[in-house]
């Protein structure tokens, strides 16, 4: 019986099978990834900001030393965050890495399967998959980490969708500065609800993954992204000539739910399923590759439980900043725009990773409409969370 099976091949899953064959961890783990098929999501983006050397560079498509937002009154802020940069990762790339390293750890085995049960047992988990030819499999372990999309989301005061579509450019001459991301560009018409923006990755001097974002409460359909994205093209970017050469799309999810990371005593939810997206933000890989090392370092000893991937503080905070946004008491492009421009830029990155201090954060939360999110704190506490009625958006980009 092995010690750990790990259900997903996305990114949490990839990550947490990564951690555990490490040189010095004797855990027998078995992978259950979905064969090719529907249940297989396309490739997708991931980003993140990271300092120094972290074992993933090798997948590692394209960094960042500096970062751009445009308001919507068309003045752009540049910041350089040093010593963090912005990094971006293909999801081929980092499964490739990763299958490369779990090929090399005798005690990592990766079956192909689609599971469909998880229930506990006496001596830990079991779990019922269905293999490519349609035969049943039953799998035991001690523990069981698991990465699929909850049956439904938590009941939550606020719900939004980050919802997006991008497209992979070439451009006829160079257009880009491949130094610079483009992390939120407001020069977009804005919707009556929420908040719009371009996002652009260079690639090179003619090419880069040009994305149109919103933060609202329903996605759209795939024509009015693209719709949105010629308009941003044409009439923002002035790209002139250009040829889409791949197209990515995707819902994230940002509700201030209380997501459960124990479904049973030896069965744990990991990745966006046990609330490792950033609520305020989208941001899920670095989160992922925190949860991942702690459960790696806690499982020598057994976990109690799985660690929590954003900490109080920041949950709290992202709460009533998706409230005040919700409500319109903050002007979101007006919002983040005065962020970049009044917050030292790597502290402002460090916050939106959970990694400041109560008298950073207060002095970041000074630069904020202080009376709109005060009153939005204050009557918070007071709001049921009602369940959602719609299923969770699925795992994507950040």
């Amino acid at each position: 019986m092995p010690d750990v099976i790990i259900i997903g091949g996305g990114a949490a899953g990839l990550s947490l099978a990564h951690r555990l064959a490490t040189p010095g961890n004797s855990a027998a783990v078995t992978l259950v990834d979905a064969p090719e098929g529907p249940l297989r999501p396309p490739e997708r983006t991931w980003c993140y900001w990271g300092h120094g050397p972290d074992g993933l560079d090798e997948a590692v498509s394209a960094s960042w030393s500096r970062l751009r937002v445009h308001g919507p009154d068309g003045r752009a802020v540049t910041v350089t965050p040093a010593p963090l940069t912005y990094r971006m990762l293909r999801s081929t790339d980092f499964e490739r890495l990763v299958h490369a390293r779990l090929a090399r750890s005798p005690g990592v085995r990766i079956l192909r399967a689609t599971a469909d049960t998880v229930h506990g047992t006496p001596e830990g988990a079991e779990v019922r998959c269905t293999a490519p030819d349609g035969r049943t499999l039953s799998l035991r372990a001690r523990y069981v980490f698991d990465s699929r999309p909850v049956p439904a989301p938590p009941p939550a005061r606020t719900r939004l969708v980050q919802h997006f579509r991008g497209w992979f450019v070439r451009t006829g001459t160079d257009r880009f500065d491949p130094g610079v991301a483009e992390l939120m560009d407001f020069r977009v018409p804005q919707p009556r609800h929420g908040l719009a923006f371009g996002y652009v990755l260079p690639l090179a001097a003619d090419r880069a993954l040009v994305e149109y974002t919103e933060f609202s409460r329903t996605p759209l359909t795939t024509e009015a992204y693209d719709t949105a994205l010629t308009r941003y093209a044409r009439d923002v970017l002035a790209l002139g000539g250009y040829t889409v050469e791949a197209a990515e799309q995707g819902a994230i999810p940002m509700t201030d739910g209380r997501f459960t990371r124990r479904a049973a005593p030896s069965v744990f939810r990991i990745g966006t399923s046990g609330g490792a997206t950033r609520p305020a933000t989208g941001y899920t890989f670095a989160a992922v590759q925190r949860q991942s090392r702690a459960i790696a370092a806690a499982l020598p000893t057994g976990p109690a439980t799985v660690p929590p991937p954003h900490g109080r503080r920041a949950l709290a905070l992202d709460a009533v900043l998706l409230r005040a946004l919700d409500t319109g008491r903050i002007d979101g492009p007006d919002f983040f725009t005065g962020l970049f421009r009044r917050v030292p830029p790597e502290r402002l990155l460090r916050f939106l990773d959970g990694g400041t201090s109560p008298l950073e954060e207060w002095s970041i939360g000074l630069r904020t409409p202080v009376g709109a999110m005060l009153r939005t704190a204050v009557e918070l506490p007071f709001l049921p969370r009602r369940p959602h009625q719609a299923p969770p958006p699925g795992e994507h980009r950040r």
